[in-house]
């Protein structure tokens, strides 16, 4: 556990989805940053809250990240581990970074990221990826702020481009 600089209460652990609490935590969270405008605007249907516990146990590389205010949850990184074939290393791919409107501004987001920080440098990792909205101006003040930049392969080659494409 690691404290806020600034705010005593606050506090950052690796979820243990095991724990009730925990599990608990990280779905409240997901269906905050679901009913976000800059998740997906509406709440997780029933069968995803079903699901995603279990889930994300089931996931080999799952790695979650809590932050608290005292006992309430307040901000959520669900990441997962990946490999880079250039570095040939592990990598940790933030893939959701949030935080209830109450307590933004407050450097939870930056607490957050370094707990990932930390816990990448401890497995060896090479890098950590993120995408970002890009009118989502706030996290990536924070994103920049904490040294993350955008991604160019070689300079000249262009930057980066997340695409998807739905299976369901």
């Amino acid at each position: 556990m690691q404290n806020s600089p600034d705010d005593s209460s606050l506090r950052y652990v690796q979820a243990d989805l095991n724990n009730v609490d925990h599990q608990h935590a990280v779905l409240a969270m997901v269906e905050a940053y679901s009913r976000d405008p800059m998740g997906d605007g509406a709440p997780l249907a029933a069968e995803t809250r079903e699901r995603l516990i279990p889930g994300l146990r089931e996931h080999p590389t799952t790695l979650i990240f809590l932050a608290y205010d005292a006992a309430t949850p307040i901000g959520v990184a669900v990441c997962f581990l990946g490999f880079s074939t250039f570095a040939a290393k592990p990598l940790i791919n933030l893939h959701d970074v949030a935080i209830v409107p109450t307590h933004r501004g407050r450097g939870i987001g930056r607490g957050l990221l370094a707990a990932v920080e930390a816990k990448g440098r401890e497995l060896g990792c090479c890098k950590l990826t993120l995408e970002v909205l890009d009118k989502n101006d706030r996290a990536l003040r924070t994103y920049v702020a904490a040294g993350f930049e955008r991604y160019a392969l070689q300079p000249g080659a262009g930057e980066a481009i997340f695409m998807t494409k739905s299976l369901m």
